[in-house]
C-alpha cells in the first residue's frame, strides 16, 4: 500500500533503500533522541530494513521530487491490547523520524497528517497515540501541529534499544476531534 501527499510519497521500505537509510540513520542527531541506535553499515540498515521497517503500516518518506526516501513513519495498531496499556482496542500509534538534511521543512507534519487521516477515515480507529522522549521538543513540535494533546507522562520507562530508563510523554488524538477540530487543517497550514 502507499499514500501520497503533496509532497510526499509514503511506501514500503525497499531493499534498494539500504543505502539511502544508512546515509540518514547513522546520524546520532537522528536515532537516540528516538530511542533507537545510530545505524553502523549498509548491512546494518538493510537488516533493519528487513526485520523493522518491513512491518505492516511502516512506510518509508519519500520525495516526489527525487524518488528518494529521507525518512519513516508507522502507524502501529493495538487490536490485541498487547502494545499499550492505555490505548483502547481500535486505536493506534504514530512515530516516525527524518533526516537531518530535511529538518525544518514540514515534511513529518505532512506525512503524519496522512497517517491520521488514514487511520481515521480508512480505518476508522478511535484514537491515535504519539509519544517522544524528555527533551525530544522536535518530535513534540510535530505532535503539538497536528493535532495531539498531551495524555500522560510515564517515568524510568525502558529503552531498551539504548539499554536505558527515560521519561516519555504521551499524547493522544481522537477521531472525534479530529473530525470536528482538524480534518483539513492540514491544507491550510
Amino acid at each position: 500500500m502507499e499514500l501520497y501527499t503533496e509532497r510526499l510519497q509514503l511506501r514500503p521500505w525497499e531493499e534498494a533503500d539500504a543505502e539511502k537509510l544508512f546515509l540518514y540513520a547513522s546520524d546520532h542527531r537522528v536515532g537516540p533522541p528516538a530511542g533507537w541506535k545510530p545505524h553502523t553499515s549498509v548491512e546494518d540498515s538493510l537488516q533493519i530494513i528487513r526485520a523493522v521497517l518491513s512491518a505492516e503500516g511502516t512506510f518509508a518518506v519519500v520525495l516526489k521530487e527525487t524518488r528518494n526516501p529521507v525518512g519513516s513513519v508507522g502507524l502501529i495498531l493495538n487490536k490485541e491490547n498487547k502494545h499499550s496499556k492505555v490505548m483502547g482496542q481500535n486505536d493506534g500509534e504514530i512515530g516516525y523520524w527524518i533526516a537531518v538534511p530535511f529538518w525544518g521543512r514540514e515534511l513529518i507534519p505532512e506525512a503524519v497528517r496522512e497517517l491520521i487521516r488514514y487511520g481515521f477515515e480508512e480505518l476508522s480507529l478511535d484514537n491515535l497515540w504519539c509519544g517522544y522522549y524528555e527533551g525530544n521538543d522536535k518530535s513534540r513540535r510535530v505532535q503539538e501541529k497536528c493535532g495531539f494533546i498531551y495524555h500522560h507522562t510515564e517515568n524510568e520507562k525502558l529503552c531498551p534499544a539504548l539499554n536505558e530508563t527515560r521519561t516519555e510523554h504521551f499524547t493522544v488524538l481522537s477521531g472525534e476531534r479530529w473530525e470536528r477540530e482538524m480534518k483539513g487543517r492540514g491544507e491550510e497550514e
